[in-house]
């Protein structure tokens, strides 16, 4: 079932999201209606928090943006291989590698994008959906979707990186998103 985008503003968006057992109500059906709004928003990860679920789980699928690259992207990210998996419970065991800054947006802060710095790596401690421990480090783009949608899980937003002028020049665009007044193809649950 597609669900509702949680918009900028809701609460959940700021909350520290809960780690769960295998025995979380419809577990199952969570994630597959997580995959199924990620692919009809277009989008190439979801967190829990964004469909109003203050739990740690998210989803990623990066197919879409390694088969897109250009020849440049190519030969930036050579090794860049495509990634779908599911994180549950996820939990930082790392990070390292180059900072690097690179253009993100987010389906809870429509029609804004804006240069992010993060880390070159992240090495994440998670469950898959089987429920089976992993730990894994990934960088590049992979790595910076990772680490997008684990900010989600602990109460962050990609705005929160941006500098003080930078989130005062976007305040009225926030504040339209938060009253439903920002147009976008899927439907967004607004902030009570």
């Amino acid at each position: 079932m597609i669900l509702p985008i949680v918009a900028y503003g809701h609460p959940v968006l700021r909350k520290v999201c809960e780690d769960i057992d295998k025995d979380y109500p419809e577990l199952e059906k969570l994630i597959a209606d997580m995959w199924e709004t990620m692919y009809h928003t277009n989008g190439v990860g979801i967190a829990a928090p964004q469909i109003n679920k203050p739990v740690r789980i998210f989803v990623i699928d990066t197919v879409q943006i390694v088969e897109g690259f250009d020849e440049e992207d190519k030969k930036e990210y050579p090794d860049e291989k495509p990634v779908k998996k599911v994180f549950i419970n996820a939990h930082t065991v790392a990070t390292g590698g180059k900072d690097w800054a690179y253009n993100e947006g987010c389906l809870s802060i429509p029609k804004v994008r804006e240069d992010v710095v993060r880390p070159g790596e992240v090495t994440l401690r998670y469950l898959d959906e089987n429920f089976v421990e992993q730990e894994e480090t990934f960088s590049g783009i992979t790595g910076r979707v990772i680490m997008h949608e684990y900010d989600h899980i602990e109460g962050k937003l990609f705005i929160d990186y941006l500098a003080p002028l930078k989130k005062r020049l976007l305040k009225k665009k926030l504040e339209d998103i938060s009253k439903g007044k920002v147009r976008v193809d899927y439907r967004m649950m607004l902030p009570k």
